[in-house]
């Protein structure tokens, strides 16, 4: 489906990640990332690589001077960044960032989970490498873990040669739970994309929320980008609630449809607070730094009636 030459399976998207980047960047290497990002991945980056001499350069994920000069400064190994990112589904010009990389001879990964190769396929805009947490829509039940990453045979092999090392082996009933899900993946996609681009241009307008972010909205800083690689934009829709982090929880509890829980891309809608559920180990001013607000939700469309879900949302709404 992403239009690359091989692929490898692993436990889970974070075995993925973690192997692909100790495969592919050598000691003293460097990287560049961008500030949005899924926690474990920007921990593993700033705490775990730094043992083995690898320095990462931190970009925002449209800030093209900053990713010319850590190019011009650096000898760049790789560039990773998700696009859509998480949770502010920040977008990546993946074409321009990939001529700007490969003239430097670096290699560029991008972790496709937020939008999968229904609407998005980064090895057709130029990327090297396309990673996904299968966890999340690619098996799509909330119901198995697994990771991928496709690419040449060349790039892959150099992974699998770590992989078969660190472990990280999926067992044959995920693989089988993950083979199942895609059968369904493009139907369920569809659903998806449709629930979340209505529930986000809802949000948009009410009087409770100060800011939705979604890729599909004209508001959001990438919309065009979004609009020009991608043919949808995902089932995620993060938004800030006018109120502080107690109003935030306060509409959380108050839905009843979604589960509240920290995965996504199921059949079923989720609902988290950042703030709480994975970021509860850190003070106001590290989360402050890290962008994460205390009004903050994320918002998991699932394949549910779109009314459902709207008016379960509005209800919550009405409570706070």
């Amino acid at each position: 489906m992403e239009r690359a030459e091989d692929c490898l399976i692993s436990s889970s998207g974070m075995n993925t990640a973690t192997t692909m980047l100790m495969a592919l960047v050598p000691a003293g290497g460097h990287i560049v990332t961008t500030t949005d990002c899924y926690r474990r991945t920007r921990q593993f980056i700033q705490t775990v690589l730094p043992k083995m001499g690898i320095t990462a350069s931190v970009i925002d994920p449209a800030d093209i001077q900053a990713l010319q000069e850590a190019l011009d400064t650096h000898e760049v190994s790789l560039y990773f960044s998700e696009s859509p990112t998480n949770p502010y589904l920040r977008c990546i010009d993946i074409p321009l960032v990939s001529r700007m990389c490969h003239e430097k001879g670096a290699l560029v990964c991008i972790d496709g989970t937020f939008c999968t190769p229904i609407n998005q396929r980064p090895i057709e805009l130029g990327a090297d490498i396309v990673i996904h947490s299968a966890t999340k829509y690619l098996a799509g039940h909330n119901d198995v873990l697994a990771g991928a990453i496709c690419g040449t045979e060349d790039v892959v092999s150099k992974v699998k040669q770590v992989h078969n090392v660190l472990g990280g082996v999926v067992d044959p009933h995920a693989a089988y739970l993950v083979l199942r899900g895609m059968k369904t993946l493009e139907l369920r996609v569809e659903r998806h994309n449709k629930n979340a681009m209505a529930l986000a241009e809802v949000l948009e307008k009410h009087p409770r929320i100060a800011k939705v972010h979604y890729p599909g909205l004209k508001s959001h800083p990438e919309h065009e980008i979004a609009t020009k690689q991608m043919s949808g934009y995902g089932g995620v829709v993060s938004f800030e609630v006018d109120g502080d982090l107690e109003t935030t929880s306060k509409f959380i509890d108050s839905c009843r449809l979604p589960y509240i829980a920290p995965s996504l891309g199921g059949v079923e809608t989720l609902i988290e607070q950042p703030t709480v559920i994975s970021y509860w180990d850190q003070g106001p001013e590290m989360r402050a730094k890290l962008g994460i607000k205390d009004n903050l939700v994320r918002f998991s469309c699932g394949i549910e009636n779109f009314d459902d879900i709207c008016e379960d949302v509005l209800q919550a709404l009405d409570k706070i």
